[in-house]
């Protein structure tokens, strides 16, 4: 019987991996800065609040809260965790997640340990390794000096821990090597489950994007039921790591190049007067504020606000550090910005100074643009004001003047003749 021919050979299709869906996430922060970081690194569709309504929040978005907890009594603090999370448990399912800061400020033991409760663990990397903070042996380091021996605790009232487990002290913490988050998927989460199985938390190290990329991934696969707790590097490897639709791309924000700009510096960082000062180089007006006037309440403005030249409104700190005063004069530092003529757009270095302007403005809700440069987030409000946020130890000398000619591009610098 004659055979019948072959069939030619037909190469079937590879299937391609489905990406599983991530639900949205809820960030929690704890001062409005690096919520709105947070909120940049997610770079899905995202809602900003500056109200604890997480109930009532849109399920296709991603909420990031400021909890505003920096400046409240550390147990008022961890409740409001556990309220936002109480509040989340009656909405759409969400992937949590916990915003800190990279030099481990604020209330973090009690904020962590209200964030654990309920959870199998939970993942804690504070890396930040575009700011230069690593994390090594279980140390926080900046620019490769352990943050004890730093001076970014400068403005607080205790001395910085010396390490995480310190930091956390009553959370039962684990350090994770360096060799063994750059080891295979498989290990890194073994070695994150046999933490947990302990009753503790893991504290993976971390010096570069790729370490929280590793982190983020393994804490993904693990479920649910672990946690991620860190800075604004995290929550990039977050975004990085979760299969969701980018953000939809924004309509060009129309300028108000009429309008007055404002910069409210209420950071004691040092590198403030050398930022403000490459402003004042390009003209603009520079209004130093006596604390003992603006605690009293007889701070003034200046008579004029020019919308042709910014001005800078920043607390003399010739006389020290005053951290005990540092709510009540960021509160009458908004209260003065709030109060400027001309609805200026506002550049606001310091969580606390971002919060306590945007509060006195009645500003609930901001809505994120993009980063001009890392930390320093471009926002608008809901009636159509601009808003750049900026943690205090962030940006180089020329960060305020960058931020400036973003907003104003006639205020570039001129190009240097060669």
């Amino acid at each position: 019987m004659a055979s019948l021919p072959l069939r030619p050979s037909v190469p079937q299709p590879v299937p391609v991996p489905v990406p599983v869906p991530v639900p949205y996430v809820l960030a929690l922060a704890d001062d409005l800065s690096g919520a709105a970081e947070t909120a940049c690194a997610l770079g899905g569709p995202v809602r900003l609040s500056l109200a604890a309504d997480v109930a009532g929040s849109p399920a296709a978005h991603d909420l990031v809260v400021d909890l505003d907890t920096r400046h409240l009594p550390a147990a008022t603090a961890a409740g409001a965790v556990r309220t936002a999370l109480r509040a989340a448990q009656a909405g759409p399912p969400r992937l949590l997640y916990k915003k800190v800061d990279s030099q481990l400020r604020g209330h973090l033991a009690a904020e962590a340990a209200a964030y654990a409760e309920g959870a199998e663990a939970v993942v804690i990397a504070p890396a930040l390794p575009a700011a230069g903070r690593t994390v090594t042996g279980g140390v926080v380091h900046v620019n490769g000096v352990p943050l004890h021996r730093t001076d970014g605790w400068r403005a607080e009232r205790a001395a910085a821990p010396r390490s995480l487990p310190e930091a956390l002290s009553g959370l039962p913490v684990r350090t994770v090597p360096l060799d063994v988050v750059r080891s295979e998927p498989a290990a890194l989460e073994a070695e994150f489950r046999r933490i947990a199985d302990c009753g503790a938390h893991p504290a993976p190290d971390a010096e570069t994007d790729a370490d929280l990329d590793a982190v983020a991934a393994a804490a993904l696969r693990l479920g649910p039921g672990f946690r991620l707790l860190g800075s604004g590097g995290l929550a990039l490897a977050l975004g990085r790591a979760t299969a969701r639709p980018a953000a939809a791309a924004h309509p060009p924000a129309p300028t108000r190049d009429g309008a007055p700009l404002l910069f409210v510096v209420g950071t004691a960082e040092p590198a403030a007067v050398a930022q403000i000062a490459h402003l004042t180089a390009l003209g603009a007006h520079h209004v130093t504020l006596d604390p003992a006037d603006l605690a009293a309440g007889t701070a003034r403005l200046p008579r004029t606000a020019a919308a042709s030249s910014p001005t800078v409104l920043s607390i003399d700190g010739s006389a020290g550090l005053r951290p005990r005063a540092g709510r009540a004069l960021s509160a009458a530092l908004g209260a003065l910005a709030a109060a400027y003529p001309g609805r200026p757009d506002l550049v606001l270095t310091g969580g606390e100074t971002a919060r306590t302007t945007l509060d006195a403005l009645g500003t609930r809700e901001l809505e994120p643009l993009g980063e001009i440069h890392h930390g320093a987030v471009h926002s608008r409000t809901p009636d159509g004001r601009h808003v750049v946020t900026r943690p205090g130890s962030y940006g180089a000398e020329d960060s305020l003047l960058r931020i400036a000619a973003a907003l104003r591009p006639r205020l570039a610098p001129a190009p240097a003749a060669t």
